[in-house]
């Protein structure tokens, strides 16, 4: 699949099996995501447009999976673990957390990848990015300082993603407000700084900051 992938887009699509992935994140091994793989399958849709994402799922995080990564993975801090599903296929901006991000591919995927020092007065230049292509069954890692967002389909059907965040991530900020820091002016939701693109409406309409600077790139397969 990467292989057409390669062939029919006019960026560079690296796979997060390749060295190039390592300064973004790794593959995450010993947790065994079979029993969220196949809810996800069985009981979550993809929708006919756009995507959908849902922070905490309660089926989800009753799989004992939850507590190992609680224990190991995050060393003893709380998670949530949600999912993303749909079709996108462009850039659309770019987010950050503080703290990492697992990703378990439930179908492959391509996701969209920056660094938080690549960011220049609250704007991020296209051109900066990488592109890689997550296999599916495939867990990563990304680490807090890796810029990212919605992945981007591979296929007609769409595509489905593990989510999983330190407890209480992308939920509505209780105390939202901008202070001296030019870091807060992206601040949109609890523990979720985003640059949109200034055409990508959902994000611009809840009052993202339009920090991605450049082409809003499509991804073809």
């Amino acid at each position: 699949m990467i292989d057409r992938l390669r062939k029919v887009n006019d960026v560079k699509i690296y796979s997060v099996l390749d060295s190039e992935f390592k300064p973004y994140g790794r593959i995450v091994n010993g947790y065994d995501f079979s029993g969220l793989v196949e809810y996800m399958k069985e009981s979550t849709p993809i929708p006919e447009q756009g995507n959908i994402y849902v922070a905490s799922v309660p089926e989800l995080e009753k799989f004992s999976v939850k507590d190992e990564v609680e224990d190991v993975l995050y060393g003893g801090m709380p998670v949530q673990i949600g999912y993303c599903n749909g079709r996108n296929s462009t850039y659309n901006g770019f987010e950050y957390h503080k703290g990492s991000e697992i990703n378990v591919a439930v179908t492959p995927f391509m996701l969209v990848l920056g660094h938080v020092w690549e960011i220049e007065d609250n704007k991020f230049y296209v051109g900066n990015e990488k592109v890689f292509f997550i296999p599916e069954g495939t867990a990563i890692e990304m680490y807090e300082t890796t810029l990212h967002l919605s992945p981007c389909k591979v296929t007609d059907a769409g595509f489905k993603g593990i989510v999983i965040l330190p407890r209480g991530t992308n939920t509505p900020l209780d105390n939202k407000h901008q202070n001296g820091d030019q870091e807060s002016v992206l601040l949109l939701q609890r523990n979720k700084w985003v640059l949109s693109h200034k055409d990508r409406e959902p994000l611009m309409k809840q009052g993202a900051f339009p920090g991605l600077i450049g082409e809003n790139k499509e991804l073809h397969y």
